[in-house]
């Protein structure tokens, strides 16, 4: 029986089971990290809901705290960013406080009475001194993931509803 380093020649290698372990192992590696790496790309969506979130209640306390209107404006992926010639005089009396606008989010709103407004439109909601708003839900969509911001209308509250 011939040897090699000690051991012999029939004894070289991996078994069948080794080798499947090993290959079972890096299946479930690559389960794992796969999503991962295909979202490196864009901030995460929840964190991106969270920054919309913190941007609303900005321009609530601001309102109240100025005592004067104060709006965020809105917009998806998809949005306008042009002119804003469309916009009516009302809108434009409030300051506006901050942008936010979502990487590789859609985003939707319905406002306060129902109605969608076109997805690609530039939103602004404003909140008023006496702690109303514009109100409305923005609905914000990612990879299949869905979160609705809901902006109470008469108390201005924000609040994240779950996935739909």
């Amino acid at each position: 029986m011939p040897w090699t380093r000690g051991l012999p020649a029939r004894q070289c290698g991996f078994t069948l089971l080794e080798l499947l372990l090993v290959l079972g192992i890096l299946g479930m590696a690559a389960t794992l990290i796969g999503p991962g790496l295909a979202s490196l790309n864009s901030p995460g969506f929840t964190a991106q809901v969270r920054e919309a979130t913190g941007l609303l209640n900005y321009a609530r306390r601001m309102a109240v705290v100025q005592g004067t209107p104060a709006a965020i404006e809105m917009q998806g992926t998809g949005g306008d960013t042009g002119d804003r010639d469309n916009v009516d005089d009302s809108r434009q009396q409030a300051d506006i406080v901050g942008r936010w606008t979502g990487d590789n989010i859609v985003l939707n709103y319905r406002d306060s009475a129902g109605q969608d407004a076109p997805p690609d439109e530039r939103l602004q909601i404003t909140f008023f001194p006496e702690g109303g708003s514009t109100g409305g839900e923005l609905i914000l969509q990612q990879d299949g993931r869905q979160l609705t911001i809901s902006v109470d209308p008469f108390s201005g509250r924000v609040q994240v509803l779950d996935e739909e």
